[in-house]
């Protein structure tokens, strides 16, 4: 995965711990949980209240200031994770997270392993979600709550995350010194800001970019070529910034090797270093790598005919740079790594991506003959419930994947309903647990579709459970509004 963040605007969407792979945002639902401040408005607590959750990871943070991590970081984080953070401080401060490092499964937009932050505005809600190899720039939130959420699937696992947070006043946002602020506070890294793709809503990162490109970078074209840092073999200028576009002929990728790399050397590479992109700009495809120090990093593949090259270099030290070259290799040449699956494109796939229900080879060839498959073929048929906390509803057979929350099977939806349990005390966990089961495990109907709850067994829920989630600290997780408007069993479900 690469480190690239998706945004939404989001009217309603569901609380971090609600949603799944394959899913921006589960319809249906609104934020779950919005802790009660305190009624005081001085600066934010000092002390902490962490609340473990299942697998041993997340909580509740109040400090002004505090870190969280994946599990085992800077080891490989365990597989099904899910680990949910709430940072709740007092306003009028805000939040700001700094994710120092990121190692974390799958390309963009993140469907496996994920980072994501979730904070509550007034009348939409911002999910910014990240993964793969480059730690995003600085998160400046507009809230003074903020949900983060770490999730790992049953498959590859990175070293995963390190941030810290803290608390600031709206007009103290800032970004690290080599990253660029615009719009109030969007903070954008090195290789986003004169890319030719305007991020800011004033264009302020595409302006004046003539001399960050005077000295290299460019377009290159043909079946081989070298590209080198300015002044190369002396050091490189400060300040620069130098992308290179490499284009190949169709039914070609292309293959990148250093020939000689010293870079500052840093323990996170943030100030001086490489960044090679799978994709013909920076804000498509995976990141292959980012790389700084003066270790020569490997021979890079491209999957298709574009990658994209980024140089950073800050206005601190600087070292002797870096020379590479690169070729056109036919794609059906090309040959794979012992234990990957080789695409009749000639792509490389990793074995754990046969038949888990997603194609990844262009034809899709990787999903065929699934007789043993990971997931349940999309066109699956009703099923009997086997989630405990789901028996004895008004019907026991759903089908999987859940088309709306992209669920994969009960197995993951009891994973994800684990969280409702703390709820189980409450005189209201009844109607609540129906509609909860109704939107995780929806009923199957006759002619193999799936029902989504009727908007009165939501209403009715609300009615009963609002006042007593309050106790908790929640607020109403769900927009009943979402739900179908009918009394119809043909058109929707009473659990």
């Amino acid at each position: 995965m690469t480190g690239d963040g998706v945004e939404e605007q989001l009217a309603s969407t569901g609380p971090p711990g609600l949603q799944s792979a394959g899913s921006e945002a589960s319809p249906g639902f609104t934020t779950a949980r919005d802790i009660r401040r305190e009624t005081s408005t001085a600066a934010p607590q000092s002390s902490s209240i962490p609340t473990e959750l299942s697998y041993g990871c997340g909580g509740v943070m109040t400090a002004s200031e505090g870190s969280f991590s994946s599990p085992n970081h800077p080891g490989s984080y365990p597989p099904n994770l899910l680990c949910v953070w709430v940072i709740r401080i007092l306003p009028p401060y805000v939040i700001q997270i700094h994710v120092s490092s990121l190692t974390v499964e799958g390309p963009s937009p993140c469907l496996f392993d994920w980072l994501e932050v979730q904070e509550q505005m007034e009348q939409s809600t911002v999910v910014t979600r990240f993964c793969g190899n480059v730690a995003p720039p600085t998160l400046n939130t507009n809230s003074s709550t903020a949900w983060v959420t770490f999730r790992s699937d049953g498959s590859i696992a990175g070293t995963g995350f390190a941030a810290k947070y803290r608390a600031i006043l709206p007009e103290q946002r800032s970004c690290s010194r080599e990253e660029f602020m615009c719009d109030s506070g969007r903070c954008l890294l090195p290789a986003s800001v004169c890319d030719g793709h305007p991020n800011c809503h004033d264009r302020a990162d595409e302006a004046n970019c003539s001399n960050r490109h005077k000295e290299c970078g460019g377009q290159k074209f043909g079946p081989h070529g070298h590209l080198e840092s300015p002044n190369h073999p002396s050091p490189y200028p400060h300040q620069q910034l130098c992308v290179w576009h490499i284009s190949v002929d169709e039914d070609h990728i292309i293959t990148l090797s250093f020939r000689s790399f010293s870079l500052e050397t840093q323990n996170v590479c943030e100030f001086d270093y490489v960044e090679v992109h799978d994709s013909i700009s920076t804000r498509a495809g995976r990141v292959l790598g980012r790389f700084c120090g003066s270790t020569l990093p490997p021979a890079l593949n491209s999957s298709g005919p574009h990658m994209t090259v980024v140089f950073v270099a800050d206005e601190g030290v600087a070292d002797i740079g870096f020379n590479a070259t690169y070729q056109a290799v036919f794609i059906l040449d090309r040959t794979c790594e012992p234990g990957q699956y080789a695409c009749r494109t000639g792509e490389c796939l990793q074995h754990q991506w046969l038949c888990d229900g997603w194609d990844d080879c262009p034809d899709g060839a990787d999903e065929q003959g699934c007789t043993n498959a990971t997931y349940l073929p999309f066109t699956s048929s009703c099923e009997t419930i086997e989630v405990e906390m789901c028996q004895g509803l008004s019907y026991n057979l759903t089908s999987f994947p859940n088309i709306w929350l992209s669920i994969a099977d009960q197995r993951e939806a009891a994973t994800l309903l684990r969280q409702y349990r703390v709820l189980m005390e409450l005189a209201c966990f009844e109607p609540l647990q129906r509609l909860v089961c109704g939107m995780f495990l929806p009923q199957c109907s006759p002619d193999g579709g799936v029902l989504q709850p009727c908007r009165s067994v939501c209403s009715s829920a609300e009615q009963q459970c609002s006042q007593a989630l309050d106790l908790f600290s929640f607020s109403w997780p769900f927009n009943c509004h979402l739900l179908p408007d009918s009394q119809d069993p043909m058109e929707c479900s009473r659990p």
